[in-house]
């Protein structure tokens, strides 16, 4: 079966069989295990995969709202096609107990910790030996590498519309710190350190200290934090009024020696 074809003909149709609930199954449980992705890296760049995004949209028009739980459970009410994810030791996925969820359609690789409460939704990858703390979201379709840690409060803004949209991307050996916020599809590079309250979208300029130059998303491209680099939050002055500042995030420098003694992982905790 072409699956990849057979999600393209699902987005188009408004009804639905048993038969193409069926196809959606194969295709959550893909999601679930990480064979397929809504976005890759070539070896070059970061490419969309719109018939996954696709995928996942159809999961949401051809479910049934549907009550979950049970009086000694959380009861929620949510669509048929998105419960939460059920997860078993052979997983090696470590859940500290304490309202986390994550949704079905998200990858979770062996040796990520989670820590309560936190969320995953649909459509998010996350790599092995990366710890979710506390407060944290991943939202719809981040893709989060290798050994990243998203501290507390984190936000990883969900992109799944339009289909053609970047999601957020953070590369292996990313720190972002707490209360950090990344929207609109910016790509964090790897080894980047977000210092806490640190905010990236892709209309906010970073202002590059180190190279005194901003950095901006170009056409076509989101904004990109370089490798390495160590972001703070800032500001810069209003053109029309220099009394007023803007918020700007700032690159101060690139990570060195000290910087990794600074966002080291505790390896006790995992």
């Amino acid at each position: 079966m072409d699956l990849q074809n057979k999600i393209n003909q699902l987005y188009e149709q408004k009804e639905f069989t048993k038969e193409d609930h069926e196809i959606f199954s194969i295709f959550q449980e893909r999601l679930n295990c990480g064979e397929i992705r809504a976005a890759e890296f070539d070896g070059k760049d970061w490419k969309v995969n719109h018939w996954v995004k696709r995928g996942i949209l159809v999961g949401f028009k051809m479910g049934k709202l549907v009550k979950f739980g049970t009086e000694r459970q959380q009861v929620f009410i949510d669509k048929d096609t998105y419960p939460a994810r059920n997860f078993e030791i052979e997983d090696k996925v470590r859940i500290v107990p304490g309202g986390s969820s994550v949704r079905s359609g998200a990858y979770i690789a062996p040796n990520v910790v989670m820590m309560p409460p936190m969320y995953v939704n649909v459509g998010a990858y996350i790599d092995s030996g990366s710890m979710i703390d506390s407060h944290a979201l991943v939202g719809s379709c981040g893709q989060i590498g290798k050994n990243v840690h998203l501290s507390a409060a984190a936000q990883i803004g969900g992109v799944l519309e339009p289909i053609g949209a970047n999601p957020v991307i953070i590369e292996d050996d990313v720190f972002i710190g707490g209360n950090c916020g990344v929207y609109e599809g910016v790509i964090v590079k790897k080894r980047a350190i977000l210092a806490a309250g640190t905010i990236l979208t892709n209309s906010v300029p970073v202002y590059d200290a180190v190279n005194n130059c901003y950095l901006k998303r170009q056409e076509n491209l989101p904004l990109i934090i370089p490798e390495n680099a160590v972001v703070v939050p800032g500001s810069r002055p209003l053109k029309s009024n220099p009394e007023i500042s803007l918020y700007c995030p700032v690159i101060v420098k690139y990570r060195d020696s000290k910087s990794d003694e600074v966002v080291s992982l505790e390896n006790l905790l995992r």
